[in-house]
C-alpha cells in the first residue's frame, strides 16, 4: 500500500505490503459488527427447547447434526477474524461452564447490534465500551440478588436441573430426557468431594463410553470403569469375583535394544537357547505378577503372546493398551497405583473390585470393573441407534454434568426461560437514570439487549415476540421476579413452579463472556489484512504432456 505525500512530484511512501488491504474508523467497525450479526443470526433460531438444529458437512463430507452452540460454530470453519473470536466465546463458556454457548453468542451479536445504534447517534465508542462495562458489573451484581440459594443435596431440584439443560437438545424426546437426567444428576453425586462443608467436582472422574445399538433407554451408569478392549487370550477367564488388580505402564515383551546389532547362529540349538531365554524372560515376568496375588492385569502397553499364554496358565486375566486416561480413572476407583516397570510391582499396588468380568455390547466385547473400593470414578455407558444421535447425546450429557457440578459448587440457581434476562433489563433500566450523558445511553442498550434471549424463546413457541415482551414487563414490574416463557407449552408462566431452573453460574459466565467479546470488537478501528501467499508452482511434469505448455 503506498502513501502519496502532499508535495507533487515526490516518490510515494511505501508502508505495507503491496496487496495488503485496509479498512479503517467507522467502516472497519461497522463490518465487524456485520460479521458478529451473522453469527448471532445464524445460532439465534437453535436457542430453547423448540430451537431447531443445524447441519454441518465437513470438507471430507462428514455430517454432523446439532444444536449446540459450541459445537455449531466450531465445525462451521468461519475464516473471519470476529467470527472466529465468537467461536472462542463459545469456547470459553464450554470450558467454563459447560452450557449456556449459544446464548452468550446470541447475547454478544445483539449487543454489538445495540451499540450500532449507538454509533447512527454518533456516540464515541469508547463511551459504548464504558456504558457496557459498567452495566456488566451491575448485571452480576443484580443476578446474584435474584438467585436462589438451594440444598446440593436436593436431588430433585438436581433433577430439574439437568432436565432443563437437556429439554433443549435432540435427547429430550420420549423418556430419554428424565432417563439421561437421572443419570447425570447420580454420576456427579457419587465423583464429588466434600471438604470443609463445599463441594468440589471432577469431571474428568465421569466417563462417557458410547455404543452403537439398542436405545437411549438402554443407557446405564456403571459404579466403576468401562473398558473398551477385550480380553487378550481365549485361554483367560472372562468373570473374576473379588479382583486384585495390578495397572501396570510397561510392555510384556522382550524389549529390542536401541543399538543394531548382527549375531551369528550356527546351530539349532542356539537358536532354541535363544528363543528359550525370551520365553524365560516373559515367564519371569508373568511370575512378578502373580507372586503379588494379581488375578487382574491392566496393562497400558502390549503384551506378547507367550505372555499371554503363561498369564492364561496362571488363571490372570489381562487387557492390554488401555488408554492412559482410563488407567488413571481405575487407580482412583479401584486404589491400585499405576507402575511403570514389572519389577516395581508389589502386592500394596495392586486394586481391588468385586467384579471384573468381559460382556458382550452390541457387536463388540468389553470389560466392566464393577464394586470398585473407592467407586469416586464412574461410566455412564451411553447406547443409541446411529452414530450421529450418540455424538449428540455425549453433547447433551455434557452439558448436564457440568450444570449439576455448578451448582454442587456454587448453590445457586435463578429461573429459566428468559425470566433472569427480563429482570436485569429492567433493573438495568433504571439503574441507568442515576448516570448522565452518553454513557447512560449505552447502559440502557446493553440492558435492552438482554431481551433477545425471552424474545427469541417466544419467537420459536409460537407466540407474537412484541406481545410476549410486553406482558413479561409488566409481570416483573409487578414483582414476578420468575416469569418467562414456557416453551413447551407456549404460555408466560412462573419458571420455578413450572421447573424450568439454571445455575446462577452459567448466565454469570454468558454476561462475561458476552460482554468481553464486544468490548474486544469495538476497541477495533483499524483491520489491516496482509495479502494472501502467491500459489505455488506447478511441479514438474504437472503442466501439461511432460510438462510442456502448448
Amino acid at each position: 500500500m503506498a502513501l502519496q505525500t502532499s508535495k507533487e512530484g515526490e516518490v510515494p511512501l511505501l508502508i505495507l505490503k503491496e496487496g495488503t488491504k485496509r479498512t479503517s474508523g467507522a467502516e472497519a467497525l461497522r463490518s465487524n459488527i456485520a460479521v458478529a450479526k451473522t453469527v448471532e443470526e445464524t445460532l439465534k433460531t437453535s436457542l430453547g427447547p423448540k430451537g431447531l438444529d443445524k447441519m454441518l458437512v465437513d470438507s471430507f463430507g462428514d455430517v454432523t447434526i446439532t444444536n449446540d452452540g459450541h459445537t455449531i460454530v466450531k465445525d462451521m470453519e468461519v475464516q473471519h477474524p470476529v467470527a472466529k473470536m465468537l467461536v472462542e466465546v463459545a469456547k470459553a463458556q464450554d470450558l467454563e461452564v459447560g452450557d449456556g454457548t449459544t446464548t452468550a453468542v446470541v447475547l454478544s451479536g445483539e449487543l454489538l447490534s445495540k451499540a450500532e445504534d449507538l454509533l447512527d447517534d454518533n456516540v464515541h465508542p469508547s463511551l459504548i465500551i464504558s456504558g457496557y462495562q459498567k452495566a456488566s458489573y451491575w448485571a452480576l451484581e443484580e443476578l446474584d440478588r435474584i438467585s436462589t440459594k438451594i440444598d446440593p443435596q436436593d436431588r430433585e431440584k438436581l433433577m430439574e436441573l439437568a432436565e432443563t439443560s437437556l429439554s433443549s437438545k435432540v435427547v429430550a424426546g420420549g423418556k430419554g430426557l428424565d432417563y439421561l437426567s437421572s443419570l447425570a444428576v447420580d454420576a456427579v453425586l457419587q465423583v464429588a468431594r466434600q471438604v470443609n462443608g463445599k463441594y468440589y467436582v471432577d469431571l474428568d472422574d465421569i466417563k462417557v463410553e458410547k455404543k452403537k445399538g439398542e436405545s437411549l433407554e438402554d443407557s446405564k451408569l456403571i459404579k466403576g470403569i468401562v473398558l473398551d478392549k477385550e480380553v487378550v487370550h481365549p485361554g483367560m477367564p472372562r468373570l473374576v469375583k473379588g479382583a486384585k488388580i495390578a495397572i501396570v505402564n510397561a510392555a510384556m515383551e522382550v524389549e529390542k535394544p536401541e543399538t543394531t546389532a548382527k549375531i551369528q547362529i550356527t546351530s539349532p540349538t542356539q537358536l532354541k537357547s535363544f528363543l528359550d531365554e525370551q520365553t524365560n524372560m516373559l515367564k519371569e515376568m508373568v511370575n512378578k505378577v502373580a507372586a503379588t496375588g494379581a488375578n487382574v492385569l491392566i496393562c497400558q502397553k502390549g503384551i506378547d503372546d507367550i505372555a499371554q499364554h503363561f498369564l492364561a496358565k496362571a488363571g490372570i486375566l489381562a487387557v492390554r493398551r488401555a488408554k492412559e486416561s482410563d488407567m488413571d480413572k481405575l487407580a482412583k476407583a479401584t486404589n491400585a497405583r499405576v507402575v511403570t516397570s514389572f519389577n516395581e510391582l508389589t502386592s500394596a499396588d495392586l486394586g481391588s473390585a468385586e467384579i471384573v468380568e468381559e460382556r458382550k455390547v452390541g457387536t463388540e466385547k468389553m470389560v466392566f470393573i464393577e464394586g470398585c473400593a473407592n467407586p469416586k470414578a464412574v461410566t455412564i455407558l451411553l447406547r443409541g441407534g446411529s452414530d450421529m444421535l450418540l455424538d449428540e447425546a455425549e453433547r447433551s450429557i455434557h452439558d448436564a454434568l457440568f450444570v449439576i457440578k455448578n451448582v454442587l459448587e456454587d448453590g445457586k440457581i435463578v429461573a429459566g426461560g428468559g425470566a433472569p434476562e427480563v429482570e436485569l433489563s429492567i433493573r438495568l433500566k433504571e439503574r441507568a437514570k442515576a448516570l448522565s450523558g452518553k454513557e447512560q445511553l449505552a447502559v440502557m442498550k446493553y440492558a435492552e439487549a438482554f431481551e433477545v434471549i425471552p424474545t427469541v424463546l417466544a419467537e420459536t413457541a409460537g407466540l407474537s415476540p412484541l406481545d410476549a415482551m410486553v406482558k413479561l414487563r409488566a409481570l416483573h414490574m409487578e414483582g414476578k421476579v420468575n416469569y418467562g416463557v414456557d416453551v413447551v407449552k407456549g404460555e408466560l408462566a412462573d419458571m420455578v413452579e413450572r421447573k424450568i431452573i439454571d445455575p446462577t453460574k452459567v448466565k454469570a459466565q454468558v454476561i462475561k463472556s458476552a460482554t468481553e467479546a464486544a468490548v474486544m470488537i469495538l476497541r477495533i478501528d483499524d483491520v489491516i489484512a496482509a495479502a494472501a501467499p502467491p500459489p505455488a508452482p506447478p511441479k514438474s511434469g504437472e503442466g501439461g504432456m511432460g510438462g510442456e505448455e502448448y
